[in-house]
């Protein structure tokens, strides 16, 4: 049973650092294609970031050079640094998992395994 289990999420203030983790299990972490999701309240989740089994990164536009993904396949983590972080990035972010690669790495139907999601709260 594929199972995704995120922690870190928090209260930061504008221009603060937070670390996501997402822990899987069930499944073989390292031939999978991983994401991060966010989804603000009324509006719709959006890929932030993902990587591919390969360890291939792809990041949304407004996270470029502030987020960074990455996956340690022997300990079964996926993980998302967050710096400068602003008001708008506030969300609860989820993670995503699909067994092999994907054509379109932040388009939420390319997934079909989520974990519940960690709260981030950015004040400014």
């Amino acid at each position: 049973q594929v199972r995704l289990v995120e922690s870190g999420g928090g209260s930061v203030q504008a221009g603060g650092s937070l670390r996501l983790s997402c822990e899987g299990s069930g499944f073989t972490f390292s031939t999978y294609s991983l994401a991060w999701f966010r989804q603000a309240p009324g509006k719709q989740r959006e890929g932030v970031a993902a990587i591919d089994e390969h360890g291939r990164t792809t990041y949304e536009d407004s996270v470029k050079g502030r987020f960074t993904i990455s996956k340690d396949d022997a300990k079964e983590t996926l993980r998302l640094e967050m710096n400068s972080l602003k008001p708008e990035d506030a969300a609860m972010y989820i993670c995503a998992a699909y067994p092999g690669g994907v054509a379109r790495p932040l388009l939420a139907y390319e997934y079909n395994y989520w974990g519940q999601g960690t709260q981030v709260t950015v004040s400014s």
